[in-house]
């Protein structure tokens, strides 16, 4: 099955690099503090519709690693693998 976002949002594979301590634990997600996530953008969405009636050109493309707000978005899970769903002006950078 396909993910194909609608307007201004964008589907990202989030990238997950566990935290280990110097003696070998395992940091669970719920430790970080950092407000932002990165990710591999794998659906873009057609644009947002502008009062003019024409589509804003979109800023990622499928393949672009993003770095968003961690906590925007919605967590979607296709075919066993975790997605998220964020709004276009939630991704705050491409990292090259």
């Amino acid at each position: 099955m396909q993910i194909k976002p609608l307007g201004d949002r964008v589907v990202v594979k989030l990238l997950k690099e566990e935290e280990v301590t110097k003696s070998g634990i395992v940091l669970p997600d719920t430790v970080d503090k950092e407000k932002k996530a990165e990710g591999e953008v794998v659906a873009v969405g057609p644009g947002k519709i502008l009062d003019n009636g024409n589509r804003a050109p979109m800023e990622v493309s499928v393949g672009d690693t993003v770095l968003f707000e961690k906590w925007g978005g919605e967590e979607v899970e296709v075919d066993g693998k975790e997605y998220k769903i964020v709004d276009a002006e939630k991704i705050l950078a491409i990292l090259a």
